[in-house]
């Protein structure tokens, strides 16, 4: 199963703790908007799912 970190675009204020958290799937680009760089791997999953909680304008998911 192929799980992505989606970013609610509309939501996002570009805060970057969803980079500081997880800084192996998710680079700032130049605004400093979170860019999604690659699925979820098993190992990420929890730390994944404690970015979407940390979020502070709840602008992340996770999809299958």
């Amino acid at each position: 199963m192929s799980r992505r970190l989606r970013v609610d675009w509309p939501i996002c204020q570009a805060r970057g703790l969803c980079h500081e958290l997880l800084p192996e799937v998710v680079e700032l680009d130049e605004w400093g908007y979170p860019v999604v760089t690659a699925e979820l791997p098993d190992w990420l999953l929890a730390d994944a799912r404690a970015a979407v909680r940390a979020c502070p304008r709840l602008a992340l998911r996770i999809t299958d």
